[in-house]
């Protein structure tokens, strides 16, 4: 069995609306943090912390990295990030409050059978910038690959804007998906897409410039708008899709982060090939 990562890295800055900023620190400061926190933790009352803190203070409760083993406490991370950030598992709750009449799943609620299931990928690296994927191409791609779409199937949208990952256009660098695709899969019954690109619909300046053209709104958010009228989820920022040795015929399996009352959550898609 071969596992090969569909993701990408959440790191520091980067290209976002809104760049993570990760705090790192490092085994000796940990051990700091560590030492405080055991002394708070201590005694449940306010003046029980009070005390506390004030023998720390003084060096009867201070616990340093020279006391711990070989003078290293524990490394973490602190994160500042939204849901949308990295890889990332969007809910219906993210396209709209109602979806096909219902309330719409959050994070939580989306079924974790959804998201471990027979994979697909389909090629559409010939598509442009800025252009929509259609119905017509998602429908000429898996004629090229002679297969037809199962419920459940976990379809992935390989654009190849993965490798811009690092370019400071990268969030221009994509086709999108048009509603008119979008609900064609989904009225297969498939319940998750995948895209490598930053987002599922085209760039937003894209849509922005289009909308201000013509003043129609369904060039906003097509392809997210559509799970207002048919419930799926999708994934944004994947990655390695290249690295998929065949389009079908594999296992993909992306449980989400579970994060109370959220509309995405952070996943790490990975395919299983049976070698």
């Amino acid at each position: 069995m071969k596992l090969i990562d569909l993701s990408v890295p959440l790191r520091s800055g980067g290209h976002e609306p809104d760049p993570p900023k990760i705090k790192y620190i490092d085994h000796k400061r940990g051990a700091l943090l560590l030492g405080l926190g055991a002394v708070l933790c201590k005694g449940r009352s306010f003046f029980d912390h009070v005390k506390n803190f004030f023998l720390y203070l003084v060096g009867r409760y201070r616990i340093t990295a020279k006391n711990f083993p070989n003078g290293m406490g524990i490394a973490l991370e602190v994160i500042k990030t939204d849901t949308h950030a990295g890889t990332h598992l969007d809910a219906p709750w993210h396209f709209g409050p109602r979806s096909c009449g219902k309330p719409s799943k959050t994070i939580q609620e989306v079924p974790l059978e959804w998201c471990f299931a027979d994979g697909v990928l389909l090629d559409l690296t010939h598509k442009k910038p800025g252009e929509f994927i259609t119905a017509d191409d998602i429908k000429e791609a898996l004629e090229r690959i002679d297969y037809k779409i199962k419920p459940y199937d976990i379809v992935l949208i390989r654009t190849g804007q993965d490798k811009y990952l690092e370019d400071r256009d990268y969030l221009l660098f994509q086709p999108g998906m048009s509603k008119e695709a979008t609900l064609f899969l989904v009225e297969q019954g498939v319940k998750i897409i995948g895209i490598d690109a930053f987002g599922f619909d085209r760039p937003w300046v894209n849509m922005f410039t289009d909308y201000i053209r013509t003043r129609d709104k369904r060039y906003l958010w097509p392809a997210h708008f559509a799970g207002r009228e048919k419930e799926y989820c999708h994934i944004e920022k994947m990655g390695n899709l290249d690295r998929l040795p065949k389009p079908f015929g594999f296992k993909v399996v992306c449980f989400p982060v579970n994060i109370e009352r959220a509309g995405a959550g952070w996943v790490r898609p990975v395919a299983i090939i049976e070698e």
